[in-house]
Protein backbone atom coordinates (compact mmCIF):
# COMPACT_ATOMS: atom_id res chain seq x y z
CA UNK A 1 0.00 0.00 0.00
CA UNK A 2 1.43 2.97 -1.22
CA UNK A 3 2.00 6.20 0.81
CA UNK A 4 -1.43 8.85 0.90
CA UNK A 5 -2.82 12.11 2.12
CA UNK A 6 -6.10 12.04 4.13
CA UNK A 7 -8.41 14.71 4.60
CA UNK A 8 -11.77 14.52 6.01
CA UNK A 9 -14.55 16.36 4.39
CA UNK A 10 -16.46 18.97 6.61
CA UNK A 11 -19.48 19.45 3.93
CA UNK A 12 -20.40 18.29 0.66
CA UNK A 13 -18.64 20.58 -1.44
CA UNK A 14 -15.90 20.30 0.50
CA UNK A 15 -16.07 16.76 -0.49
CA UNK A 16 -16.97 17.79 -3.98
CA UNK A 17 -13.72 19.53 -4.00
CA UNK A 18 -11.66 16.72 -3.47
CA UNK A 19 -13.48 14.43 -5.20
CA UNK A 20 -12.79 16.63 -8.84
CA UNK A 21 -8.87 16.51 -7.67
CA UNK A 22 -7.22 13.81 -9.84
CA UNK A 23 -5.67 10.57 -7.71
CA UNK A 24 -8.24 10.83 -4.77
CA UNK A 25 -10.50 8.40 -3.38
CA UNK A 26 -13.34 8.59 -1.38
CA UNK A 27 -13.68 6.88 1.88
CA UNK A 28 -17.11 6.03 3.42
CA UNK A 29 -17.50 2.38 5.23
CA UNK A 30 -13.62 2.11 3.68
CA UNK A 31 -14.52 -2.04 3.22
CA UNK A 32 -13.73 -2.31 -0.90
CA UNK A 33 -11.18 0.79 -0.96
CA UNK A 34 -9.25 -0.41 1.52
CA UNK A 35 -9.36 -4.46 -0.19
CA UNK A 36 -8.50 -2.84 -3.48
CA UNK A 37 -5.48 -0.78 -1.60
CA UNK A 38 -4.18 -4.03 -0.19
CA UNK A 39 -4.32 -5.85 -4.04
CA UNK A 40 -2.17 -2.54 -5.31
CA UNK A 41 -5.22 -2.13 -7.49
CA UNK A 42 -6.37 1.07 -5.63
CA UNK A 43 -3.51 3.02 -5.30
CA UNK A 44 -4.56 6.80 -4.37
CA UNK A 45 -2.23 10.05 -3.45
CA UNK A 46 -4.83 11.08 -1.56
CA UNK A 47 -8.22 10.09 0.41
CA UNK A 48 -11.09 12.10 1.24
CA UNK A 49 -13.12 11.27 4.21
CA UNK A 50 -16.90 11.79 4.10
CA UNK A 51 -17.64 9.53 7.02
CA UNK A 52 -18.41 12.98 8.86
CA UNK A 53 -20.75 14.84 6.46
CA UNK A 54 -23.93 16.05 7.85
CA UNK A 55 -27.56 14.87 6.58
CA UNK A 56 -26.70 11.74 4.84
CA UNK A 57 -27.85 8.93 7.31
CA UNK A 58 -31.75 9.45 7.24
CA UNK A 59 -33.97 6.59 5.98
CA UNK A 60 -37.55 8.20 5.62
CA UNK A 61 -40.63 7.49 3.53
CA UNK A 62 -41.30 10.45 1.13
CA UNK A 63 -44.52 11.34 -0.98
CA UNK A 64 -43.98 8.91 -3.93
CA UNK A 65 -40.89 6.56 -2.61
CA UNK A 66 -38.32 6.00 0.09
CA UNK A 67 -35.30 8.08 0.73
CA UNK A 68 -31.72 6.33 1.79
CA UNK A 69 -29.05 8.59 2.77
CA UNK A 70 -25.67 7.18 1.26
CA UNK A 71 -23.90 7.17 4.48
CA UNK A 72 -26.59 4.97 5.74
CA UNK A 73 -25.15 1.19 6.86
CA UNK A 74 -25.69 -1.68 4.96
CA UNK A 75 -26.87 -3.87 8.17
CA UNK A 76 -29.15 -0.85 8.86
CA UNK A 77 -31.34 -0.83 5.95
CA UNK A 78 -31.65 -4.52 6.00
CA UNK A 79 -33.30 -4.53 8.97
CA UNK A 80 -35.37 -0.99 8.53
CA UNK A 81 -38.99 -1.55 8.63
CA UNK A 82 -39.28 1.25 5.98
CA UNK A 83 -37.31 -0.37 3.85
CA UNK A 84 -38.70 -3.79 4.59
CA UNK A 85 -42.09 -2.32 3.91
CA UNK A 86 -41.48 -0.29 0.68
CA UNK A 87 -39.29 -2.86 -0.96
CA UNK A 88 -38.56 -6.28 0.81
CA UNK A 89 -36.18 -7.08 -2.70
CA UNK A 90 -33.98 -4.11 -1.58
CA UNK A 91 -33.57 -5.42 2.73
CA UNK A 92 -33.21 -9.06 1.01
CA UNK A 93 -30.21 -8.21 -1.30
CA UNK A 94 -28.93 -6.19 1.52
CA UNK A 95 -29.33 -9.28 3.70
CA UNK A 96 -27.79 -11.44 1.56
CA UNK A 97 -24.60 -9.63 0.71
CA UNK A 98 -21.12 -10.12 2.04
CA UNK A 99 -20.59 -11.13 5.62
CA UNK A 100 -21.84 -9.57 8.90
CA UNK A 101 -19.21 -7.29 9.67
CA UNK A 102 -18.89 -5.80 6.48
CA UNK A 103 -22.24 -5.15 6.66
CA UNK A 104 -21.63 -3.14 9.59
CA UNK A 105 -19.43 -1.11 8.07
CA UNK A 106 -20.27 -0.74 4.64
CA UNK A 107 -22.58 1.97 3.41
CA UNK A 108 -24.92 2.50 0.80
CA UNK A 109 -23.81 4.51 -1.78
CA UNK A 110 -20.32 2.38 -1.59
CA UNK A 111 -21.92 -0.12 -2.33
CA UNK A 112 -23.35 0.97 -5.38
CA UNK A 113 -19.73 1.87 -6.75
CA UNK A 114 -18.01 -1.60 -5.94
CA UNK A 115 -15.54 -2.61 -8.25
CA UNK A 116 -15.80 -5.71 -9.61
CA UNK A 117 -14.26 -9.12 -8.47
CA UNK A 118 -12.72 -10.33 -11.66
CA UNK A 119 -9.66 -12.07 -10.98
CA UNK A 120 -7.51 -10.11 -13.69
CA UNK A 121 -8.72 -7.19 -12.47
CA UNK A 122 -8.11 -7.58 -9.10
CA UNK A 123 -4.15 -9.57 -9.37
CA UNK A 124 -2.02 -6.79 -10.94
CA UNK A 125 0.94 -8.45 -10.54
CA UNK A 126 0.33 -11.70 -12.55
CA UNK A 127 -1.91 -9.94 -15.07
CA UNK A 128 -1.35 -6.66 -16.90
CA UNK A 129 -3.50 -7.01 -19.80
CA UNK A 130 -6.84 -5.40 -17.98
CA UNK A 131 -8.22 -2.71 -19.36
CA UNK A 132 -10.61 -1.66 -16.20
CA UNK A 133 -7.14 -1.19 -13.93
CA UNK A 134 -5.35 0.01 -17.32
CA UNK A 135 -7.14 0.98 -20.32
CA UNK A 136 -5.89 -0.24 -23.51
CA UNK A 137 -3.67 -2.90 -21.95
CA UNK A 138 -6.06 -5.91 -23.28
CA UNK A 139 -8.60 -8.44 -21.42
CA UNK A 140 -7.18 -11.09 -19.82
CA UNK A 141 -10.28 -12.82 -18.88
CA UNK A 142 -10.83 -13.21 -22.96
CA UNK A 143 -9.33 -17.28 -23.71
CA UNK A 144 -8.95 -17.84 -19.60
CA UNK A 145 -10.86 -19.10 -16.70
CA UNK A 146 -14.63 -17.23 -17.01
CA UNK A 147 -16.90 -19.12 -14.37
CA UNK A 148 -17.53 -15.42 -12.70
CA UNK A 149 -17.48 -13.14 -15.98
CA UNK A 150 -20.46 -12.17 -17.71
CA UNK A 151 -22.63 -13.74 -20.60
CA UNK A 152 -24.72 -9.97 -20.85
CA UNK A 153 -23.50 -6.69 -21.63
CA UNK A 154 -19.69 -7.24 -21.94
CA UNK A 155 -17.80 -6.22 -25.15
CA UNK A 156 -14.45 -7.10 -26.91
CA UNK A 157 -12.27 -4.82 -23.96
CA UNK A 158 -14.08 -6.09 -20.74
CA UNK A 159 -16.34 -9.26 -19.57
CA UNK A 160 -16.26 -8.57 -15.95
CA UNK A 161 -19.11 -9.11 -13.69
CA UNK A 162 -20.46 -6.34 -11.56
CA UNK A 163 -20.87 -7.99 -7.98
CA UNK A 164 -23.35 -6.47 -6.06
CA UNK A 165 -26.58 -7.12 -4.82
CA UNK A 166 -28.72 -4.06 -3.51
CA UNK A 167 -28.21 -2.49 -7.13
CA UNK A 168 -29.72 -5.43 -8.54
CA UNK A 169 -32.89 -4.66 -6.65
CA UNK A 170 -32.59 -0.73 -7.24
CA UNK A 171 -32.27 -1.50 -11.00
CA UNK A 172 -35.58 -3.48 -10.82
CA UNK A 173 -37.29 -0.91 -9.12
CA UNK A 174 -36.11 2.36 -11.06
CA UNK A 175 -34.66 3.75 -8.10
CA UNK A 176 -32.91 7.12 -8.51
CA UNK A 177 -29.28 8.18 -7.41
CA UNK A 178 -29.12 11.86 -6.04
CA UNK A 179 -25.82 13.87 -5.71
CA UNK A 180 -27.03 16.71 -4.40
CA UNK A 181 -26.74 18.36 -7.85
CA UNK A 182 -29.07 15.94 -10.46
CA UNK A 183 -31.15 13.28 -10.06
CA UNK A 184 -29.92 9.83 -12.12
CA UNK A 185 -31.94 6.84 -13.12
CA UNK A 186 -30.14 3.84 -11.83
CA UNK A 187 -30.48 2.40 -15.22
CA UNK A 188 -28.48 5.44 -16.63
CA UNK A 189 -25.95 5.57 -13.71
CA UNK A 190 -24.24 2.13 -14.78
CA UNK A 191 -22.30 2.36 -17.84
CA UNK A 192 -21.87 -1.02 -20.11
CA UNK A 193 -17.88 -1.16 -20.53
CA UNK A 194 -18.51 -1.10 -24.61
CA UNK A 195 -14.35 0.73 -25.54
CA UNK A 196 -13.85 2.73 -22.49
CA UNK A 197 -14.42 -0.18 -19.38
CA UNK A 198 -12.33 1.95 -17.04
CA UNK A 199 -15.42 4.46 -16.76
CA UNK A 200 -18.31 2.51 -14.69
CA UNK A 201 -20.27 4.81 -13.57
CA UNK A 202 -21.89 7.78 -15.08
CA UNK A 203 -20.91 10.26 -12.39
CA UNK A 204 -19.14 13.20 -13.33
CA UNK A 205 -15.64 14.71 -11.46
CA UNK A 206 -16.54 16.01 -8.48
CA UNK A 207 -20.16 14.53 -8.10
CA UNK A 208 -20.62 12.76 -4.77
CA UNK A 209 -23.43 10.11 -4.49
CA UNK A 210 -25.73 11.92 -1.41
CA UNK A 211 -28.78 9.79 -1.35
CA UNK A 212 -31.14 6.63 -2.92
CA UNK A 213 -34.66 6.96 -3.62
CA UNK A 214 -36.95 4.09 -4.69
CA UNK A 215 -40.01 4.75 -6.09
CA UNK A 216 -43.52 3.35 -4.60
CA UNK A 217 -45.23 0.94 -6.43
CA UNK A 218 -47.09 -2.33 -5.55
CA UNK A 219 -44.79 -4.34 -7.14
CA UNK A 220 -41.92 -2.91 -4.92
CA UNK A 221 -44.03 -3.54 -2.22
CA UNK A 222 -44.37 -7.23 -3.08
CA UNK A 223 -41.02 -7.87 -4.00
CA UNK A 224 -38.20 -10.59 -3.45
CA UNK A 225 -34.65 -11.30 -3.93
CA UNK A 226 -33.46 -14.73 -4.56
CA UNK A 227 -29.76 -15.33 -5.13
CA UNK A 228 -27.50 -18.51 -6.07
CA UNK A 229 -23.71 -18.95 -4.89
CA UNK A 230 -20.76 -21.36 -4.47
CA UNK A 231 -21.11 -21.52 -0.98
CA UNK A 232 -24.17 -20.66 1.28
CA UNK A 233 -22.56 -17.22 2.97
CA UNK A 234 -20.03 -14.74 2.27
CA UNK A 235 -19.77 -15.38 -1.08
CA UNK A 236 -20.89 -13.21 -4.34
CA UNK A 237 -23.86 -14.14 -6.66
CA UNK A 238 -23.37 -16.62 -9.63
CA UNK A 239 -26.54 -15.63 -10.29
CA UNK A 240 -29.48 -13.51 -8.57
CA UNK A 241 -32.80 -12.03 -9.02
CA UNK A 242 -34.72 -8.89 -7.52
CA UNK A 243 -38.29 -9.46 -8.71
CA UNK A 244 -41.59 -7.76 -8.16
CA UNK A 245 -45.45 -8.41 -9.22
CA UNK A 246 -48.76 -6.99 -8.80
CA UNK A 247 -51.78 -8.67 -10.08
CA UNK A 248 -55.06 -6.53 -11.45
CA UNK A 249 -58.32 -7.76 -10.36
CA UNK A 250 -58.71 -9.99 -13.34
CA UNK A 251 -55.74 -12.36 -12.45
CA UNK A 252 -53.80 -10.84 -15.00
CA UNK A 253 -50.44 -9.38 -14.38
CA UNK A 254 -50.80 -5.59 -13.90
CA UNK A 255 -46.79 -4.85 -13.07
CA UNK A 256 -43.76 -7.19 -13.01
CA UNK A 257 -40.42 -5.77 -12.65
CA UNK A 258 -37.03 -8.18 -12.82
CA UNK A 259 -33.53 -7.58 -12.71
CA UNK A 260 -30.56 -10.60 -12.90
CA UNK A 261 -27.22 -9.93 -11.16
CA UNK A 262 -24.22 -12.70 -11.28
CA UNK A 263 -24.39 -12.38 -14.90
CA UNK A 264 -23.54 -9.40 -16.39
CA UNK A 265 -21.14 -6.41 -16.48
CA UNK A 266 -24.31 -3.90 -14.76
CA UNK A 267 -27.25 -4.73 -12.70
CA UNK A 268 -29.05 -6.10 -15.70
CA UNK A 269 -33.20 -5.49 -16.33
CA UNK A 270 -35.45 -7.73 -18.06
CA UNK A 271 -37.78 -6.06 -20.19
CA UNK A 272 -38.31 -8.84 -22.44
CA UNK A 273 -39.42 -11.23 -19.45
CA UNK A 274 -41.57 -8.05 -18.41
CA UNK A 275 -43.08 -7.24 -21.50
CA UNK A 276 -44.13 -10.76 -22.22
CA UNK A 277 -45.93 -11.42 -19.05
CA UNK A 278 -47.42 -7.77 -18.18
CA UNK A 279 -50.82 -8.06 -19.47
CA UNK A 280 -51.45 -11.54 -19.27
CA UNK A 281 -52.74 -14.42 -17.41
CA UNK A 282 -50.12 -16.26 -15.59
CA UNK A 283 -50.04 -20.12 -17.02
CA UNK A 284 -47.18 -22.19 -16.30
CA UNK A 285 -46.67 -22.48 -20.05
CA UNK A 286 -46.26 -18.63 -20.39
CA UNK A 287 -44.07 -18.52 -17.29
CA UNK A 288 -41.76 -21.39 -18.49
CA UNK A 289 -41.28 -19.44 -21.96
CA UNK A 290 -41.34 -15.90 -20.50
CA UNK A 291 -38.60 -16.82 -18.62
CA UNK A 292 -36.38 -18.34 -21.05
CA UNK A 293 -36.25 -14.99 -22.33
CA UNK A 294 -33.91 -13.70 -19.45
CA UNK A 295 -30.90 -14.93 -21.32
CA UNK A 296 -31.67 -13.20 -24.61
CA UNK A 297 -28.67 -11.71 -26.72
CA UNK A 298 -25.82 -13.44 -23.99
CA UNK A 299 -22.41 -14.33 -25.20
CA UNK A 300 -21.59 -17.52 -22.91
CA UNK A 301 -18.35 -18.66 -23.03
CA UNK A 302 -17.56 -22.57 -22.16
CA UNK A 303 -16.86 -22.13 -18.19
CA UNK A 304 -20.30 -20.26 -17.78
CA UNK A 305 -22.44 -21.69 -20.08
CA UNK A 306 -25.09 -23.45 -17.05
CA UNK A 307 -25.88 -20.22 -16.27
CA UNK A 308 -28.24 -20.24 -19.70
CA UNK A 309 -30.47 -22.50 -18.26
CA UNK A 310 -29.98 -21.92 -14.48
CA UNK A 311 -30.46 -18.02 -15.08
CA UNK A 312 -34.40 -18.58 -16.69
CA UNK A 313 -35.25 -20.89 -13.66
CA UNK A 314 -33.96 -18.42 -11.08
CA UNK A 315 -36.55 -16.09 -12.81
CA UNK A 316 -39.49 -18.69 -13.46
CA UNK A 317 -38.91 -19.39 -9.11
CA UNK A 318 -39.04 -16.32 -8.15
CA UNK A 319 -42.34 -15.22 -10.01
CA UNK A 320 -44.19 -18.29 -9.10
CA UNK A 321 -43.33 -17.43 -5.60
CA UNK A 322 -44.22 -14.16 -5.56
CA UNK A 323 -47.79 -15.50 -7.40
CA UNK A 324 -48.15 -17.94 -4.93
CA UNK A 325 -47.98 -14.96 -1.95
CA UNK A 326 -50.31 -13.40 -3.78
CA UNK A 327 -52.84 -16.16 -3.70
CA UNK A 328 -51.92 -16.83 0.22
Amino acid sequence: MRDFAYHRAATLDEARQHAAAPGTALLAGGTSLLDLAKCRVAQPERVADLTRLPGLEEIRAEEGGLHLGALVRMARAARHPALRAACPAAAEALALSASAQIRNMATLGGNLLQKTRCAYYRDPANFAACNRRSPGSGCAAHGGATHNHALLGGSAACIATYPGDFAVALAAFDAVVETGTRWMPVADFFLLPGDTPQREFALEPGEVITALCIPDSAAARRSTYLKLRDRASYEFASISVAAGLALGADGRIADLRLALGGVATIPWRLRAVEAALIGEIPTPALLREASALAMRGAAPREDNRHKLALAPRLVHRAIEQLLQGEAA
